[in-house]
């Protein structure tokens, strides 16, 4: 039996901030054949830790772009999710495009050999021609656990075939209910020591008929004062069913990061506003 599910540890190195990324495969997600549900997934389970994700790609099942898009994310030092691709049809290609990239080659991994063929007996239900490990059918299956030379598997509780991690990314399969709990497994058996490092916060008011190039000069300043707050500028063309402040052309204007930082740079940023001869409206008493 294999223990899949043991608690398992890597040294992560001690810097003061991680970026996590996700790298969406798939043609029938660019073809609009089907929504990605891998982005909004990955965004919740961060921030239910205490992170957040700083960057997504989309990848066309094409193995020049996936090595391509592999060797760059490898490079980063990020943190990396990859979805889709690690199937055994022919247009799964991202394990071996995760080994071009790393300039290794797969193997198949004994942990992944096992669970596969455990997985094999359990759906022949008895059926010794479809139990026979030595079939074609099921000498293929064995390529779902030909992983780079040097993987780690992540356990698969929905039907048990594993995906695999190497150089701290994490490749799931494209299947939404596969893929978010394994994507939740490896940051809780992995990333622990970065949960709720920080008490982020986020703050933020509407500014009518706002124009975003009269307000940049003031977003700037704001950012050189305070590191380590960002601010943030969302513009709209009004939405009249809203009523209100929200009815005409407006901006959403406000800052994020560490709250014991935002006071200082929250109150700069309302009468820096106000001094260029706009009226605030505060979100919460608008809505």
């Amino acid at each position: 039996m294999v223990e899949a599910s043991k608690q398992v540890s890597i040294d992560v190195p001690e810097v003061k901030a991680r970026r996590f990324g996700l790298i969406v495969i798939g043609d029938e997600i660019l073809s609009g054949r089907r929504q990605d549900k891998h982005l909004s997934k990955l965004i919740e389970l961060l921030n239910e830790r205490g992170l957040s994700l700083s960057w997504a790609k989309y990848v066309a099942d094409d193995p020049d772009q996936i090595t391509a898009t592999l060797k760059d994310s490898f490079a980063s030092g990020d943190v990396v999710f990859s979805t889709g691709g690690i199937g055994a049809t022919p247009d799964d290609h991202t394990r071996h495009c995760a080994a071009l990239a790393l300039g290794t080659k797969t193997e198949l991994h004994p942990t992944a050999q096992e669970l596969i063929a455990g997985r094999i007996q359990t759906m022949a239900e008895g059926d010794l021609a479809k139990a026979d490990l030595s079939t074609p059918e099921n000498q293929h299956r064995f390529k779902m656990g030909e992983f780079p030379i040097g993987s780690d598997i992540i356990p698969n509780p929905y039907n048990q075939i594993p995906g695999f991690s190497i150089r701290e990314h994490y490749f799931v399969p494209g299947f939404p209910v596969m893929a978010a709990p394994m994507m939740a497994w490896c940051l809780d058996n992995y990333y622990q020591n970065l949960f709720h490092r920080e008490n982020s916060a986020e703050q933020s008011f509407i500014v009518p008929k706002g124009i975003e190039s009269t307000l940049t000069p003031l977003m700037e300043r704001i950012e050189s004062d305070f590191p380590g707050v960002k601010v943030f500028s969302l513009p709209s063309v009004g939405d009249p069913s809203r009523g209100g402040v929200y009815a005409e052309r407006h901006i959403e204007l406000g800052i994020k990061g560490n709250a014991n930082l935002l006071e200082s740079a929250w109150f700069a940023l309302r009468t820096g506003t106000e001094a260029l001869g706009y009226v605030i409206h505060d979100i919460s008493k608008s809505k």
